[in-house]
Order: C-alpha cells, then sequence, then structure tokens
C-alpha cells in the first residue's frame, strides 16, 4: 500500500544524480566547512540515502576532491576560451595578463571556498591536497607553454615560484574585498614579478 505521506524520489541518470550530489555537497561545504559537514546533511539535500551517495562518492573526502577537482576543470576550459578568443601573434606576456585576468574572475565568484586552503592550511583532506598538487603542476606546465622554449634552473624556479607570488597576492586582494579597481594593478604587479624572475620574457 503507497504511503500517501512519503514524497515519491525522483529517478534520475547517473550523470544527474551525481551532478545533485555534488551541488549539495557543495552548498553543505560552503555554509558548515569541510569538519562540519556529515554525509548525511549532504544526502538530505540531495534526496537521495546516504548509501546512494556512497555508490557514487567512496567517502566525504572524495566528494570534497570532486568539487575541487571540478572547480579546476571550469577555470580552465575559462582560461583555454580566454585564450582561443586572443588573435594569433600576441606576446606571452598578454596571453598571461587574458588568462590571469580569468583567474581573478574566478576568486571573486567564490572568494572565501578560494582561500580555504591558504587560511587553514591542512584543513582539507588529503585527497583534495594531492587534487590540488596535480592541478599546480599542471598550471606550471601550461605556462611553460605559454612562454619561448627554453630551458635553465632559473627558468624553473621562475615557472613555480610566480604561482607562489600570485596566491599570496590574490590572497591579499580576497582580504581587502576583491575590489575591482584594484585588478589590474594586481596582474601587473604579477607579471612584474614573473619577468624579473625570468630576467626577460624570451630568457
Amino acid at each position: 500500500m503507497n504511503r500517501p505521506d512519503r514524497r515519491p524520489r525522483r529517478r534520475l541518470d547517473p550523470g544527474q544524480r551525481q551532478e545533485t550530489i555534488l551541488t549539495a555537497a557543495a552548498e553543505a561545504f560552503r555554509e558548515h566547512g569541510y569538519a562540519g559537514t556529515a554525509v548525511s546533511v549532504i544526502a538530505a539535500r540531495a534526496g537521495a540515502s546516504e548509501a546512494l551517495v556512497y555508490r557514487y562518492f567512496a567517502g566525504k573526502d572524495q566528494l570534497y576532491a570532486a568539487l575541487v577537482r571540478r572547480a579546476i576543470d571550469a577555470l580552465l576550459a575559462q582560461q583555454a576560451e580566454a585564450l582561443r578568443a586572443l588573435p594569433d601573434g600576441v606576446p606571452a606576456r598578454d596571453r598571461l595578463r587574458a588568462t590571469t585576468l580569468v583567474y581573478l574572475d574566478h576568486i571573486a565568484g567564490h572568494p572565501e571556498a578560494w582561500a580555504v586552503p591558504f587560511r587553514h592550511p591542512g584543513g582539507e583532506p588529503a585527497a583534495a591536497a594531492a587534487v590540488r598538487a596535480d592541478a599546480r603542476r599542471d598550471y606550471v606546465e601550461r605556462l611553460r607553454a605559454l612562454l619561448s622554449p627554453r630551458t635553465g634552473l632559473r627558468r624553473e624556479f621562475a615557472l613555480w615560484g610566480y604561482f607562489g607570488f600570485l596566491d599570496a597576492a590574490c590572497l591579499r586582494w580576497v582580504d581587502a574585498g576583491c575590489p575591482a579597481d584594484a585588478r589590474w594593478s594586481l596582474i601587473d604587479a604579477a607579471l612584474g614579478a614573473l619577468e624579473g624572475a625570468l630576467g626577460d620574457w624570451d630568457a
């Protein structure tokens, strides 16, 4: 016999169900942080059982890592689109300026979430930290591809050091409330730091 007080659960295909769980998890983590969010809360928000959540994700840490990966993938797609919109022959500095502007837009969309790993080191699960470490290596390779094909220790340190400078500058920008009129000063400082580290854009 059907119970009139029970809401029927919507049947979703696997892709839709996974997206629903991820959306619910993003909301819960944003409101309560990683440590303060239980899988049961995520399941309730998603209109699913805990068992169903675990069918798609091995644990809360994997859910969180999937959200980090999704945010990084969205950023990379937007940066690639910005590069495709530039005409051929644009100098490396201008190409990097375009991708950095996209990065600032990305940060401004969710500044507090972006700042979590910098303000609370060790506060994220190891799975998320591993995703970020892989992404950092990918960022360095993408930056390398924007520049002339040179090698050398100075260049290697410059490429890796650039992102440390950029993150520190962006955190300062977030602390100030992400003012729009400060974007170009931040970008100019970051590009200047890289140019100084390289010695020359063609170095």
